[in-house]
């Protein structure tokens, strides 16, 4: 397919989303909930301010400084018993897991949220060697029973309303379920619960990991990334290197910021900190690894371009992202279309910044030009971003790369021919003067 063609699909697309008027419903219901809880959030840490400042200064350094965090990361996890895996890309990393899934004889595999997993289509390749993956965050059941990727950072399943929800888990369940939030959480309780028991395999992602100890930071509310993290008798976490901070403190500090613009929370109900493999020394002092959480700890950071984005002057600063989707929220355009328009993986305009760097430039191109420059983002990052003005390079690339949108393209010769941008012929513009 030609570029105009894909461009011309991607319009398509977007018709087809602004006429979709449950996804409409389910975007307003969500986008406005988020945002409000965050505003009351926010009203109540009057401090917050330098939270987010030394957030900002955290991934500063840290970005700068990641060769040095990755060799102390590894060091520590070595030293506690657990295994440390640098990925250079998604294939790497799939083929790594999939390696320690196999040598476990993994029949089942239960996963808490993580985007980095969905960036690599690990899933898929699990699936593919015969191994059942089971998502255990609860939009991210939603989305895999659909076969879908996530249309949100934080709440992939945003653009589907309680109805259609209730509608998918009638069928999975064999019962009539309400569209009624609590009954449909209690059926999905219900589905999972079995699964943590089962599994042979924990896999999550992280918010943070601390150099210095090798600790892994899971933020939640389900209480689900403490099950897949402890329940299975072998944990892997799976992170990009631009989760690694210097110390404890500093991912305690990630964490903190990430809260009240994610969720609107002061704090989430579950902040998880897993320093490797759970182990014992209370027969003797003689130390057991494997008590009642995992005997064996991996954890995997993947590159896939990050390391060329942190040497890029116009874009390394999409790596200071703490993934909380605020900027999402108060997108207009997202708020209309959604993330299956306005993303590939990654959605939101930071989503085409990291989409440029981790799948190509092709992915990223269309929902590029979805921004109309109005700066919502930028003023409600909490790291100080400039999303407005990456995407004002990202867009000097697609063009210079030879993939200009065929209406931008053509606008000189619609000046030229009709005196206006459009490509209207004049009496077709005036024509409404002369409507009674």
């Amino acid at each position: 397919m030609s570029w105009d063609e894909s461009f011309q699909e991607f319009r398509d697309r977007v018709r087809d989303a602004l006429n979709n008027q449950r996804l409409r419903t389910a975007l307003d219901r969500a986008t406005e909930t988020i945002y409000a809880a965050r505003k009351r959030a926010l009203s109540r840490l009057p401090y917050y301010s330098y939270i987010e400042k030394r957030a900002r200064e955290i991934k500063t350094w840290s970005i700068e400084h990641l060769p040095e965090l990755i060799q102390s990361t590894k060091e520590a996890v070595e030293e506690l018993g657990g295994v440390f895996y640098l990925a250079k890309d998604a294939k790497d990393l799939n083929e790594y897991v999939a390696k320690i899934c196999e040598q476990h004889d993994a029949k089942l595999v239960v996963k808490s949220k993580s985007m980095t997993t969905e960036e690599t289509f690990l899933n898929d390749a699990l699936e593919q060697r015969g191994i059942e993956v089971v998502e255990t965050d609860l939009g991210e059941f939603l989305i895999q029973l659909k076969k879908e990727a996530p249309s949100h950072i934080v709440v992939p399943a945003v653009h589907m309303p309680k109805e259609e929800i209730a509608e998918l888990l009638s069928r999975l369940t064999g019962k009539s379920l309400p569209p009624d939030a609590e009954k449909l959480t209690r059926a999905v309780r219900e589905i999972l619960r079995e699964k943590y028991i089962k599994a042979e395999v924990g896999i999550t992602g992280a918010n943070a990991i601390s150099a210095d100890f090798g600790t892994i930071f899971l933020v939640t509310n389900e209480g689900n990334g403490r099950f897949v993290s402890t329940a299975p008798p072998v944990h892997i976490c799976v992170a990009g290197v631009e989760k690694l901070v210097p110390t404890v403190a500093d991912g305690l500090t990630i964490c903190q910021a990430v809260c009240p613009n994610a969720t609107g929370q002061l704090l989430t109900s579950y902040i998880s900190l897993i320093t490797g493999p759970s182990r014992t020394a209370d027969i003797e002092l003689t130390t057991v690894v494997g008590v009642h959480g995992p005997r064996e700890l991996y954890i995997v950071l993947l590159d896939n371009g990050r390391m060329k984005m942190a040497k890029d002057p116009d874009f390394k600063q999409a790596l200071y992202c703490i993934k909380c989707g605020a900027c999402i929220n108060i997108c207009p355009v997202y708020r209309e279309v959604g993330g299956h328009i306005m993303g590939y993986r990654y959605v939101g305009e930071i989503g085409a910044v990291l989409t440029y760097f981790y799948h190509g430039l092709e992915k990223a191109a269309t929902f590029a030009y979805t921004c109309t420059e109005c700066g919502a983002c930028n003023h409600v990052c909490p790291m100080g971003i400039d999303i407005v003005g990456m995407v004002e390079k990202l867009r000097e690339r697609i063009v210079k790369a030879g993939m200009t949108p065929p209406p931008l393209r053509e606008l000189p010769s619609n000046v030229e021919k009709y005196k206006n941008p459009f490509g209207e012929p004049p009496e077709k513009r005036t024509a409404w003067m002369t409507e009674s």
